[in-house]
């Protein structure tokens, strides 16, 4: 996978591309469609995914490309090899709606079935999360040189916990009941990975339905800052699933 990792800076670029993209459309009140699992989908939503998937093709003629919204529409690549892409190019599409800022732009690539490299851009807060799995986890905010994260011990004083805004389930409720939790805040899309990443939280329980384009991205930073995502019976948490349907999980940081 050596010659994998360069590919970072140039998926970071067709990232902030995407998110141009989708700001086009944000505060703009675009139409919303239901897709046949329930979920909303809107045109910024399927022109991120367009813009995506042929810089990628472009990049890597050779690794398939497994999209939310190509998987809606049917487009659904082989991956017996278990090296693919895993996009999600506007998660978040509930807080993009409401029109608040926490929604991203996620590209993972996979390889033998875990993520090897991850993207994840805000572009309604200028500022991005990259990483690969030999060349660690950084942070930029528009204009400013990238700078080197790390996930962090839990503090003895208790965990600040992140959890979904628009997404939260009774067992969520019930785990953080357990566990010494000095703060909580709620907010959506995959930018809980990358607080953790950044010290600047330290759990994220999820109960409820996520597919994997909604965590790869997030799972491949959070492990390159030294933090973990795990099954609930600590188990390890793969990708390339029937149906792309992930099982409940936590993200934690760093393991003191």
């Amino acid at each position: 996978m050596a010659e994998i990792f360069p590919l970072i800076d140039e998926v970071h670029r067709i990232a902030r591309r995407a998110g141009a993209t989708i700001m086009g459309y944000f505060g703009q009140s675009p139409e919303v469609r239901e897709k046949t699992d329930s979920t909303p989908v809107t045109e910024a939503d399927e022109a991120a995914d367009r813009l995506i998937v042929a810089a990628l093709e472009a990049l890597t003629r050779d690794i398939p490309i497994v999209s939310e919204e190509g998987v809606a529409s049917g487009r659904i690549p082989a991956i017996d090899a278990g090296r693919f892409w895993l996009v999600d190019p506007l998660d978040g599409t509930k807080e993009f709606i409401a029109g608040r800022d926490e929604f991203t732009v996620n590209i993972a690539l996979i390889d033998d079935f875990a993520p090897v490299l991850g993207v994840i851009h805000a572009p309604a807060r200028g500022e991005s999360y990259y990483a690969t799995a030999q060349g660690g986890a950084r942070h930029e905010t528009e204009g400013q040189p990238p700078a080197s994260i790390a996930a962090r011990a839990m503090p003895k004083d208790g965990a600040v916990a992140v959890a979904s805004r628009s997404h939260r389930s009774p067992e969520v409720d019930a785990y953080l009941a357990k566990i010494k939790v000095k703060s909580e805040t709620a907010m959506g899309s995959s930018f809980k990975f990358c607080l953790i990443a950044r010290g600047k939280a330290d759990l994220y329980p999820r109960f409820g339905r996520t597919m994997e384009w909604d965590t790869a991205a997030g799972h491949a930073i959070l492990e390159a800052a030294g933090g973990s995502l795990r099954t609930l019976d600590d188990g390890p948490f793969r990708y390339g699933k029937p149906g792309f349907l992930n099982p409940p999980f936590v993200a934690r940081g760093r393991v003191s």
